[in-house]
């Protein structure tokens, strides 16, 4: 069971005193949550890309190769990169090179994005929202996979046998497909046995079993190795010492975030109510203190078939000492609490006891 942490580097006004720190500052805070979570033993650090005001990644390859010398054996991928809205062949090279830098730890976890600020601004028609990602992500398992591609679609110019460096450390760069819950999505995944990431950020995440099954069995439909497969799950949270404390610490940035986004969006009111319902054992809050998010990661990973949780912390923006202190305590506390229990509950199942 891979553990880590997904941001997206807000920079929304701080909700307390209405300070709204800079991107640089903010870039390089992100750089030393990096750092930490490698030093306290978590598997995975995700960076966003976003285009706009409040987010200040919009180039998870350049925050992550800022950390990739700065860590040992943490995985960096980004959380996604839009890849409808951006050309394949510039990804693989930003990716490739950030492999070379951290000795063969990079991931591109592929996503159309749930904002669209990227078409417009790169030059792409929304209306090819989906035929645009189904090419890309196409081109780029193409350039994964050779050296040397020969490639023509409907949105970009062909190649004819020309050569994309620099190489990975690792030939079979990872790449995920992200999803926010989309069928389509799990079964193109499934197809092509990719790893499936799913952002789990509502309702019950024991919603997501079925469209993990079909994940499964579009993948073994292909006759890819089920026992091979990886699904992720993208999930709020936070942690401290006591479970109420750390609710009280986390709903006023994380009602900010969602009243912000609702307004977008056209979501009923985010209010403490919601927020509380959301945190229980049911709900898509992995908030409390560390025996708690442990149980719930726990019971994702039983009923839902998650082999990688990845906490979303800070939703909006929190001070950085209070985000340190959630990533130390999910890498020292919660994340061993889990492995252990998951590693004899596999080990259990694997005897049929």
């Amino acid at each position: 069971m891979e553990i880590g942490i997904t941001s997206f580097v807000d920079t929304k006004p701080d909700v307390h005193t209405g300070e709204v720190i800079s991107h640089a500052e903010r870039l390089r805070e992100v750089v030393e949550e990096i750092v930490l979570a490698d030093q306290v033993g978590l598997d995975v650090f995700g960076v966003g890309e976003h285009h706009r005001e409040d987010y200040a990644a919009s180039s998870p390859a350049m925050v992550l190769s800022a950390a990739a010398s700065l860590t040992k054996r943490i995985q960096l991928t980004s959380a996604v990169t839009v890849l409808s809205s951006a050309d394949p062949v510039r990804v693989f090279q930003d990716f490739a090179t950030l492999d070379g830098l951290s000795n063969g730890r990079a991931e591109i976890m592929a996503g159309r994005g749930s904002f669209v600020e990227s078409f417009p601004l790169f030059g792409y028609d929304l209306n090819d929202y989906d035929e645009l990602f189904e090419e890309h992500l196409e081109l780029l398992l193409k350039i994964r996979g050779s050296e040397k591609v020969t490639w023509k679609g409907g949105h970009r110019p062909a190649i004819n046998n020309l050569g994309v460096y620099p190489r990975p450390v690792n030939e079979a760069l990872p790449i995920w497909v992200g999803s926010g819950g989309n069928q389509n999505s799990a079964i193109r995944a499934g197809l092509l046995g990719l790893p499936l990431m799913l952002a789990i950020i509502g309702g019950s995440p024991m919603q997501f079993e079925p469209l993990v099954q079909l994940y499964k069995k579009a993948a073994a439909h292909a006759g890819h190795d089920e026992s091979k497969l990886k699904v992720g799950s993208h999930s709020i949270g936070f942690i401290g010492e006591d479970t109420e404390r750390a609710a009280d610490t986390f709903f006023p940035s994380t009602q900010q975030g969602m009243n912000k986004l609702g307004k977008e969006r056209g979501w009923a009111h985010y209010d403490r109510a919601s927020f509380d319902a959301a945190r229980s054992f049911d709900g898509a809050l992995y908030v409390g203190d560390p025996e708690t998010v442990a149980q719930k990661i726990i019971h994702l990973r039983k009923h839902v078939g998650v082999t990688r949780f990845m906490m979303y912390v800070p939703l909006s923006t929190m001070p950085h000492d209070q985000v340190m202190k959630a990533i130390e305590l999910l890498g020292t506390k919660v994340a061993p609490i889990v492995r252990e229990e998951v590693a004899k509950w596999e080990a259990e199942m694997e005897l049929g006891t």
